[in-house]
């Protein structure tokens, strides 16, 4: 619970994407609306007696007639109810603060607030509050994972979308295992389905997001942002002039032998060649002799390449994984938030056992590209940069991405 000093400084910063300032003589419409837009984002606190301009105003109610107003909208005005943490607290003569404080961690996503006889979603975008788009709420919907994006079909795609050679590849050479012919249509489809790379839809079935990312024959042509944009840059920063870049479309996974050699490269494998042809060497002396070794070592650019595939947010349509090489860095983008329960200090920990898309996830771990205990951001990027060359990988969050930045050198401070 805040203090007084903490409460002024609060009020003192103004509003914000996790604060609101309120009367406590507005419709309870609208206090649901400011309750909800904050859970469905990472929480926050509202401050009831205080203007828009950070003036305080004071409750019109007395203490505890304000905290039963704002239970009572709590539990009859949001879907699903909750009971938040409540303070009051007096600010000048006769002056009470009403401090209701919601928790970053709401497990109810998306929370809905009643509008008249609707109920409908909301979300912050800075200061304010507006209602979610559909796409907007489909992702707090997934976040919660209530729904899983990577199993829904895709629009007039059926088994036809899906390449059968790699799948033929991935059940006899990468799992050992048989699979129905392929004049068997009907137990084929059955398998399919059952691994979820075929869905339900409508009267029949389509390829999966996951079934057509990972074997489709033409993602792109139905996901378009199912790829990779891989650039690298002469200097420091994006510019117009590039030393090198490539869209990189197709199946993520890879065709491979008997014996687990990649023969045919998926996106995977074609973005960390597009890393190692430009990525450049270091030079150090060692005893005299002149020593010359990759900018970055393999096992962390393939880390951070996988990580972003299996973890990106692919209900963002339009927005590609970007791979950027400058001189001095190397920086894969994901687009969207970290998956629910998912935070940077929990990936160093290597202390992760979910992703956002867990179908994904686990065919991947069936060719190796993923660690079986969730340590491969701590084993494969991060004690890897420090052995390789004694720096700290970054490891970013942002409003709408996630960024994995290695360093070539260490940094001068």
């Amino acid at each position: 619970m805040m203090n007084r000093t903490e409460l002024l400084q609060l009020i003192a910063n103004r509003e914000n994407s996790r604060v609101e300032f309120k009367r406590d003589d507005c419709h309870p419409d609208e206090l649901a609306t400011e309750i909800s837009a904050l859970l469905n984002l990472e929480g926050g606190v509202i401050l009831l007696g205080v203007e828009d301009d950070g003036a305080i105003s004071g409750l019109t109610r007395s203490r505890e007639a304000a905290e039963e107003w704002v239970m009572n909208i709590a539990r009859q005005n949001l879907q699903p109810a909750i009971i938040p943490v409540w303070a009051c607290m007096e600010i000048g003569v006769g002056k009470n603060v009403g401090v209701i404080e919601l928790g970053a961690d709401s497990p109810g996503k998306p929370y809905k607030a009643r509008r008249g006889r609707a109920w409908v979603t909301f979300i912050r975008a800075g200061s304010t509050s507006r209602e979610a788009t559909r796409e907007e709420e489909g992702r707090l919907y997934q976040a919660a994972r209530l729904v899983r994006y990577e199993i829904k079909p895709v629009p007039d795609t059926g088994l036809e979308a899906l390449d059968m050679d790699r799948i033929e590849n991935y059940y006899q050479d990468v799992l050992k295992r048989s699979l129905p012919a392929r004049t068997d249509l009907e137990n084929r489809r059955r398998l399919l389905l059952n691994s979820d790379l075929l869905v339900e839809a409508g009267a029949g079935v389509g390829a999966s997001v996951a079934g057509l990312l990972l074997f489709g024959k033409n993602p792109n042509r139905r996901l378009p942002q199912a790829g990779v944009t891989a650039v690298a840059f002469p200097g420091l920063e994006k510019e117009y002039n590039t030393v090198d870049e490539e869209r990189i479309r197709g199946p993520l996974t890879p065709r491979v032998s008997e014996d687990g050699d990649v023969v045919e490269r998926g996106v995977i494998d074609r973005t960390v060649d597009f890393i190692k042809r430009n990525m450049g060497s270091v030079a150090y002396l060692d005893g005299g002799r002149r020593i010359h070794k990759k900018s970055f070592p393999l096992d962390a650019v393939r880390e951070a390449v996988v990580n972003a595939v299996v973890h990106r947010d692919y209900a963002r349509e339009g927005t590609d994984i970007e791979v950027s090489l400058y001189r001095d860095r190397f920086e894969v983008i994901s687009p969207g938030r970290l998956p629910n329960g998912v935070t940077v200090e929990k990936m160093k920990e290597g202390v992760v056992r979910v992703a956002r898309n867990e179908l994904l996830k686990e065919i991947l771990r069936d060719y190796r590209y993923i660690e079986h205990y969730g340590m491969g951001v701590r084993n494969r990027i991060i004690n890897s940069m420090r052995r390789h060359n004694g720096t700290e990988p970054d490891l970013v969050e942002g409003d709408d991405r996630f960024t994995v930045r290695l360093w070539k050198a260490p940094r001068q401070s």
